[in-house]
């Protein structure tokens, strides 16, 4: 049950309250996030299980790093990055847990990236592209902000992330070509 005190406080109060150990503030950033979490989860992989433990430990994360947010962008594409990084390390480790998509069904060529990002031509390919190209397509391709999200969490703005991803798609095609 959420708490009324915190339910009209910001997200960035809320963590600043978590970085002190306050359960009620974890307990209603949770409340505001993990649905949404789990949803976009569950849309890159479709093991529940799998996607449950990595939310648990995406707010782990956040109880225990609250006061390591820089107040950069949204506390929303935060807590996506956590999420996501969660989710590549987890398939990472473990290299038999079911793909993507269901049996039967082709994984889009982003689900391949997000699988296959640290094997072959692609990941010698993304290491050889600038930080800034590197970062744009890590937040938009493999952790699926929109180019405005992906303005606010890099703190730049929305034209100059279309721009990067636009160099960064070009020399990834030239690469791999």
């Amino acid at each position: 049950m959420t708490d009324a005190r915190w339910a009209s406080l910001s997200d960035e109060e809320l963590l600043s309250a978590i970085a002190k150990r306050d359960d009620a503030a974890f307990r209603e950033l949770y409340e505001r996030h993990a649905g949404w979490l789990i949803l976009r989860m569950s849309r890159r992989f479709a093991d529940q299980t799998v996607v449950d433990e990595v939310v648990q430990d995406t707010f782990l994360a956040v109880w225990r790093g609250a006061g390591r947010y820089a107040g950069r962008g949204e506390v929303a594409a935060w807590i996506w990055g956590i999420g996501i990084r969660r989710l590549v390390d987890r398939l990472r480790r473990s290299p038999r847990i079911p793909r993507l998509a269901p049996v039967g069904v082709e994984p889009s060529a982003e689900d391949r990236v997000l699988v296959g990002i640290e094997h072959g031509d692609l990941a010698g390919a993304l290491e050889r592209l600038s930080p800034e190209l590197r970062a744009v397509i890590q937040a938009t391709v493999l952790d699926g902000l929109t180019t405005g999200e992906a303005g606010r969490l890099l703190g730049v703005p929305q034209g100059t992330v279309k721009t990067r991803l636009m160099r960064a798609r070009r020399e990834l095609r030239e690469a791999l070509a």
